[in-house]
């Protein structure tokens, strides 16, 4: 099915690093990358330009539009979002979304990475020595920073620093104008090899989707594309908010599937149960 075919990564954060060699691995592919690409138009990490689509919307648009200027019929992008983990208290978090699209095939396929593994971090400093501090606990050098006024400057930002000089200079020079300065992580692929390992884990996901076939119709990309909650209380049998199921669709037939205890548990222990601890 793809094995010779190019295929459009939509980047200008050297993402395809990362992609490249796994997608041209598994699938058979030649991966390229458009020129002059500017993804940035969509929105920035450090919000001079707004983020206005949703994740998924944001990588289908890069998607489409790097193919159209590429002549691929096969692309694929990613979007990150970084914050607050949707149910772990402060725990940060990063969301990686990779959508696959195969025009020729009528192909789209989504895959989601949530992962706790990120150093997104940012904090005001007034200091050589707290700045220092900060740098080290994110993993500075090898992960870049971003240096800016106060947290929500769209002005006078410094991005994609990666060595200590720079990043003293720049932070003296911004610190003697306003008085104090925020730093942050740049969390640009190209910039922070801790969210690679996160794109690459949602790749293989990707893959293993691609790879997957639907038992009806053959059509490549058949997997789990929803859950259902209510994996029984082990002490009271009630339903708890636990993955009880999972379902996946053919997005080409239809057909579905549900694969129940999908973990190999067949109950919940009582600790998350709403009725035995409320």
């Amino acid at each position: 099915m793809f094995v010779g075919r190019n295929l459009v990564i939509a980047t200008m954060h050297q993402k395809e690093k990362v992609l490249a060699p796994l997608l041209e691995k598994a699938l058979g592919v030649h991966c390229i990358v458009p020129k002059d690409f500017n993804t940035d138009q969509w929105g920035t990490f450090s919000g001079e330009i707004p983020r206005v689509n949703d994740p998924v919307s944001a990588a289908r648009i890069k998607c489409l539009k790097a193919m159209e200027l590429t002549g691929c019929s096969i692309g694929v992008a990613s979007e990150g979002s970084f914050g607050p983990h949707p149910s772990l208290f402060f725990v940060q978090a990063n969301d990686e979304i990779l959508i696959f699209i195969d025009q020729e095939l009528q192909l789209e396929i989504i895959c989601r990475e949530l992962s706790t593994i990120t150093n997104f971090n940012g904090k005001t400093v007034t200091t050589e020595s707290d700045l220092k501090t900060f740098a080290d606990q994110v993993l500075f050098p090898s992960h870049g920073l971003i240096l800016r006024s106060t947290k929500d400057a769209q002005e006078g930002i410094v991005k994609g620093i990666t060595d200590p000089e720079s990043l003293i200079r720049a932070f003296h020079h911004l610190l003697s104008i306003h008085g104090s300065v925020f730093v942050e992580t740049d969390m640009r692929a190209m910039y922070n090899p801790t969210r690679q390992q996160v794109i690459a884990a949602c790749a293989q996901k990707l893959i293993e989707r691609i790879q997957s076939s639907c038992p009806q119709c053959g059509q490549a990309g058949f997997g789990v594309t929803d859950y259902e909650k209510g994996l029984p209380c082990s002490w009271c049998g009630s339903p708890t908010k636990s993955i009880l199921a999972y379902v996946s669709v053919c997005a080409s037939c239809g057909f579905s599937q549900k694969q129940v205890y999908p973990k190999n548990k067949t109950s919940e222990d009582p600790m998350f149960c709403d009725r035995c601890n409320p």
